[in-house]
């Protein structure tokens, strides 16, 4: 990757008129046609290569000793999120291992 020397921004490979490439940024500055650039090719990804994605719900959340208020159930998952201004404590939000229930603590 080059960066422009006036700008310090990334330079792009544009076509000149006699066909040659060169490195140039928006703020005018260009490099030499002289200069042997080296273009990486593209990369494709096989089919092989594909993502696959995994459809059951994984619980990756710590579970804890909470009453459900729904169903009285004495276990649930349990996550932490700043949801006020930084001098106030988290909020704890919960769900219930049995019923799915959500609520949350604001203690």
């Amino acid at each position: 990757m080059l960066f422009c020397p006036k700008c310090k921004a990334i330079l792009t490979p544009k076509k000149t008129t006699t066909g040659k490439t060169k490195m140039a940024c928006l703020c005018g500055y260009s490099t030499k046609e002289k200069e042997k650039l080296i273009l990486k090719e593209k990369i494709t990804i096989d089919k092989k290569d594909e993502i696959n994605v995994v459809e059951n719900d994984i619980k990756a959340d710590p579970k804890t000793k909470a009453d459900c208020p729904k169903c009285g159930h004495k276990e649930a998952y349990y996550w932490l999120l700043q949801t006020r201004a930084a001098d106030e404590p988290e909020t704890a939000f919960y769900k219930c291992i049995k019923c799915s229930h959500q609520w949350r603590s604001y203690d």
